[in-house]
């Protein structure tokens, strides 16, 4: 919980990171998601990344992760720049895939790896 609260509070402090988007209702919390950005040298544009992708397990299939990525494409679409969104997903969660890919994701063809932890 301390290294998540740091890294939101670093996304808050320095807007170039990402942002989130924040779905309520009745003054709750219902859902969110995390945009932080990728530049393609091959695409020469700004991949928008959604991250951190929750909806509250009361309002899931309610349309609040679709009206979500409805907030985040038009802000999207608004810049030249920014050339496509990308999620990833656990392979196991084949319900998130399956909304996913009813709202216009594709599999993208590549597996990804990662080297976290420290670096030296």
């Amino acid at each position: 919980p301390a290294v998540l609260r740091a890294g939101v509070a670093a996304v808050l402090a320095e807007p170039s990171r990402g942002r989130y988007f924040i779905a309520e209702a009745a003054g709750r919390v219902v859902g969110q998601t995390c945009v932080t950005y990728e530049w393609s040298d091959w695409r020469n544009g700004t991949i928008w990344w959604l991250q951190s992708v929750y909806v509250h397990t009361d309002f899931r299939r309610s349309g609040v992760f679709r009206r979500l990525l409805q907030q985040v494409v038009h802000e999207a679409g608004a810049l030249d720049d920014v050339v496509g969104l990308r999620l990833y997903v656990a392979r196991e969660n084949r319900t998130a895939q399956e909304t996913y890919r009813r709202l216009g994701f594709d599999d993208a063809g590549y597996v990804v790896m990662e080297r976290l932890g420290r670096l030296s």
